[in-house]
């Protein structure tokens, strides 16, 4: 599949929804929301259970399209992607500090506790390179870091590998729907 065509689908997904296209209007006409926009989509989808509901990768890949179609920069909208990623990773982590072994009894992880199960073994295989993989796999993009704050990974270690693996997935999701745009034109 060629970027253009990746670009295409991904705009013809988020306009098939009246909700979608409801925000691709939005960021057409308020350009300068756009940052904290994908912001909110991105830390919503680095929450762990709450990111599976939450259709970010679609809208961002959306936004990243009328780039290249608006007067929206790039870089605004990959710094408030990966700063969402960040801070949501963040609060992730910190619940599972706080909250140790009981975190996964606590609502909404104790209505999941397969999702929980998935990410422990995701982590205990992976170590900090699970941070950095699980970034670009949904089902454990929220779910590893929580497991590191429970298993009492060093905050420094965690931060770095988080905010590396932010930016670059910010750029790898971001990247083909921009450029797919800018090779139609």
């Amino acid at each position: 599949m060629s970027l253009s065509t990746y670009g295409q689908e991904m705009l013809a997904l988020m306009q098939a929804s009246q909700i979608g296209q409801q925000l691709i209007d939005f960021v057409k006409t308020n350009a300068a929301w756009a940052p904290l926009i994908v912001f909110l989509f991105s830390f919503a989808e680095s929450l762990a259970v709450i990111g599976i509901f939450v259709p970010a990768t679609v809208v961002l890949v959306a936004v990243a399209a009328l780039i290249g179609a608006s007067d929206i920069e790039f870089w605004p909208i990959w710094a408030g992607t990966a700063a969402g990623a960040l801070a949501g990773d963040l609060l992730s982590y910190w619940i599972g500090i706080t909250f140790k072994d009981k975190a996964p009894k606590v609502w909404p992880l104790s209505r999941y506790p397969d999702m929980y199960k998935r990410g422990e073994r995701f982590f205990r295989k992976w170590g900090v390179w699970g941070l950095f993989i699980g970034r670009f796999l949904g089902p454990v993009r929220g779910m590893v870091p929580l497991v590191a704050g429970v298993f009492e990974m060093r905050f420094p270690l965690f931060f770095v590998a988080n905010i590396a693996s932010a930016m670059v997935w910010a750029f790898v999701l971001l990247a083909p729907g921009f450029a797919a745009l800018n090779a139609l034109q």
